[in-house]
């Protein structure tokens, strides 16, 4: 199994730590193998398999366990037999009933210390905040980036001897969730897992956990959000839109099911913020896709749209990497991504290729931002790499691959 690294690292900084360790992201994006390599960790350092107790609650055989009382009764019997610390992993915690309340138990009885995933923003939501306010750290898991890509690419055998460019094709065309590698490298047979996944998430985490009747308004909205990555709108727009359509509905049950979708971690949403004004604006944000693969199970492939795919993969890019990311307005232009970290803060901007004509448009908006931050247009071109008036243009493979 390959370690992630990125997220093994987090994880080992709080092992043992009093604090719960909660995986977050959408299904099938690699939360279940982390905690099978949390375990793996586990046992390199000496602690026993009677100590470490991993439920997968996804399956049947854990059935029985999925109301909290019952739980918690088990987790105390098995308690008893260990001698020591006693290291507890739940795997999609939010089938439980009020699983909180038995987290929160454990936490208060038992010298222990755990690990749980789930599959829904609204895990960290309710209950959860009371109980566990200041005792919880969220470990949010995305799916593959380029580099854990490659490294994915390299252990199946049908990929493995592609050129890093027919990677990074594949790669906004099938998009990062680790099972993909996982089968025979087949079009047909990569497209048929992507639609299920999709389906899994539509129907377990929106359709199921929120109880929409009206599922063919939500597939609508969803198809709607694929067709305009990289386009800013609102829920009037998308109302209108289906109306346009025959299909009648409140701006209000518009947001609620874009709400519904962000709980899933099937989209992100991106406010707009005004850089004269330093301040976020209320409307025409910008929904970016988990994982572009979904997508194009969903729509098919369509290269008139590079743009906006390579915009989806740099937000998740800066997400991975720590920052908190905005659209910026700088007068009637627009600046991609505004990327903030601590004291640290990126403008950028993202172009297909840059050339004689669009050239001036992607660096004026950021030569007009009056401050010293960082600023770069990341573009697909093979450039040494240039700087023009203290703006750097940047190929997006280095981008991906750098350190």
């Amino acid at each position: 199994m390959i370690k992630r690294e990125r997220y093994m690292r987090q994880i080992c900084d709080f092992m043992d730590k009093p604090v719960v360790k909660v995986l977050t992201g959408m299904r099938r994006s690699g939360k279940s193998a982390l905690l099978e390599l949390t375990r793996d960790e586990l046992q390199s350092r000496g602690i026993s398999i009677s100590n470490i107790i991993y439920i997968n609650f996804e399956s049947l055989r854990y059935e029985s366990l999925r109301e909290f009382h019952a739980l918690y009764q088990e987790i105390c019997r098995r308690a008893e037999k260990a001698s020591g610390r006693l290291y507890i992993l739940l795997d999609e915690i939010q089938e439980v009933e009020n699983w909180e309340q038995a987290i929160n138990s454990f936490r208060v009885d038992l010298d222990c210390d755990i690990y749980i995933t789930g599959s829904n923003a609204r895990l960290l939501a309710g209950e959860l905040a009371t109980l566990l306010a200041g005792r919880y750290v969220e470990i949010h898991v995305y799916p593959l980036d380029f580099t854990e890509y490659l490294e994915f690419a390299a252990q199946n055998p049908d990929e493995a001897l592609f050129s890093e460019n027919v990677h990074f094709s594949n790669y906004i065309r099938y998009g990062g969730l680790p099972g993909i590698h996982q089968m025979k490298w087949n079009e047909n047979r990569i497209m048929q897992y992507l639609g299920d996944i999709y389906s899994s998430v539509l129907l377990k985490d929106v359709i199921s956990r929120n109880k929409i009747r009206d599922t063919a308004l939500l597939e609508g909205i969803v198809q709607y959000l694929m067709d305009n990555i990289g386009n800013t709108f609102s829920a009037k727009t998308i109302s209108d839109f289906l109306k346009n359509q025959g299909r009648r509905l409140s701006t209000e049950t518009v947001y609620n099911y874009l709400k519904a979708l962000e709980n899933a971690f099937l989209i992100h949403k991106v406010s707009r913020y005004d850089i004269k004004g330093k301040r976020i604006l209320e409307t025409q944000e910008k929904y970016y896709l988990s994982d572009l693969g979904i997508r194009h199970a969903v729509l098919g492939y369509r290269n008139n749209d590079i743009s906006g795919l390579l915009e989806n993969i740099v937000f998740l890019e800066l997400l991975r990497r720590g920052y908190s990311v905005h659209i910026g307005k700088q007068g009637a232009a627009e600046v991609d991504f505004i990327a903030d970290r601590q004291e640290e803060r990126l403008y950028i901007q993202v172009a297909y290729v840059l050339t004689d004509e669009n050239t001036e448009r992607e660096f004026a908006p950021l030569e007009a931002i009056p401050d010293n931050y960082q600023k770069m247009v990341i573009s697909t071109d093979y450039l040494a790499s240039f700087n023009r008036k203290g703006i750097y243009q940047k190929n997006i493979l280095a981008f991906l691959l750098e350190k």
